[in-house]
């Protein structure tokens, strides 16, 4: 295959394994700095330039895609996307990662654990933020910090609303996190290439540090991780849209809490601490999975006026509770069950032999009218459009 590194640090250590893993295997690769792209709309198909020339085709493009350039850089993935060509990471995922509050409302919805956390903007709202997390002390952290930069431990509730009201007077976005006590200056960085962790180790921090980071002096060593920590990480990469990813975990009492899902994990310490070839490991993954680019499944069905993607939820009362897909009446409105979530298991292509039952979560395609009038605690009737009012705008008092 024929694959594009993204990427403005070419002599990175990550970068020169990921670079030397291709041409172990015969591929052919390029690291391009992502900022010398410029996305071309002017022609009848999306297409890219780089460097002032028309960009050749590629099969596949690995983005590393640093925290300064997020939004150009999630642009330029985007763009070849639009054009076919396979990522690993998309775009949204990438930008779902990159911002904290953003992850954890996504990973919250899909029963991931995670240390409790709140996020507030008023003055008045702190104090009832940090308990409802449980107290000082608490981790206040940057929306968009890395390597440890931007995650301040307070120790006492005082201490904690100083740095909040300082940062926001900054204009600076921070969430309030509990501290898990127990994981203190350590967790756990998994690395997930496609469904599975190829390597996985732990971080200790240096000293009385609490953060792990070996940008900080953490050490690390190899961990076996147990099923219950192999699947959190999964699935929380696989929630946040992203097949290679390094995902950080604390190590709580009650099992693992998700901190954070890295769209550009660095490879040298996980490699050093393990040994193990996870470059080629990323490699392999994109050489078997290039033929199939990922698609934005809601843009390309939703061309057709009426036709679209959406989920319905089964809810308790509902009448097609205890009855087969095939018998439920979804296929008869034309439409066609894609995933069945069920709890934390997800069923993709459903038989039509499955039996529904209350609190089914259906992905389905097909009439947008058809899907409002199958669960009936949801149906409404199509709200028309009423005439302009004589006073359009009210006068603020």
């Amino acid at each position: 295959m024929k694959l594009a590194i993204l990427s403005r640090a070419p002599r990175a250590y990550s970068t020169q394994r990921l670079r030397t893993a291709a041409l172990d295997r015969g591929h052919q690769v390029r690291v391009l700095n992502t900022l010398r792209f410029a996305i071309d709309l002017s022609g009848p198909e999306p297409d890219l330039q780089f460097r002032g020339r028309p960009l050749s085709d590629y099969d596949a493009i690995l983005p590393r895609i640093g925290s300064s350039i997020t939004y150009f850089g999630t642009a330029v993935v985007r763009q070849f996307e639009q054009m076919d060509v396979y990522t690993p990471n998309t775009a949204n995922g990438i930008a779902n990662a990159r911002d904290k509050l953003r992850a954890a409302q996504i990973l919250s919805r899909h029963q991931i654990g995670m240390p409790a956390t709140t996020f507030v903007r008023n003055r008045a709202d702190v104090m009832p933020a940090i308990e409802r997390v449980g107290g000082a002390p608490v981790v206040i952290k940057l929306l968009e910090g890395t390597q440890g930069i931007g995650v301040i431990l307070a120790p006492d509730i005082k201490i904690a609303e100083a740095i909040i009201e300082t940062l926001h007077s900054t204009n600076q976005n921070v969430l309030i996190q509990s501290f898990i006590s127990e994981s203190r200056g350590r967790d756990i960085r998994a690395l997930v290439v496609g469904d599975r962790v190829v390597a996985a180790m732990r971080r200790r921090a240096k000293g009385e540090e609490f953060r792990s980071n070996v940008h900080r002096g953490g050490t690390v060593e190899p961990v076996e991780l147990t099923p219950e920590y192999e699947q959190a990480a999964v699935r929380s990469a696989q929630i946040m849209g992203l097949r290679v990813a390094g995902v950080d975990m604390l190590e709580g009492n009650d099992g693992p809490l998700v901190m954070e899902v890295n769209s550009s994990p660095g490879l040298e310490g996980i490699e050093t601490a393990t040994k193990l070839d996870v470059a080629g490991a990323i490699i392999d993954h994109i050489a078997g999975q290039v033929a199939f680019p990922e698609i934005d499944v809601r843009q390309r069905l939703t061309v057709s006026t009426g036709y679209g993607v959406a989920e319905l939820v089964v809810h308790a009362g509902a009448d097609i509770i205890g009855k087969t897909i095939g018998d439920s009446g979804l296929e008869e409105g034309d439409l066609q069950v894609l995933t069945l979530h069920r709890g934390t298991s997800v069923i993709p292509n459903p038989r039509r032999r499955v039996v529904l039952e209350a609190e089914d979560r259906l992905l389905c395609f097909g009439r947008l009218e058809e899907m409002r009038s199958m669960i009936p605690e949801r149906r409404r009737r199509r709200a028309k459009v009423r005439k302009l009012p004589n006073d359009p705008i009210h006068t603020v008092a």
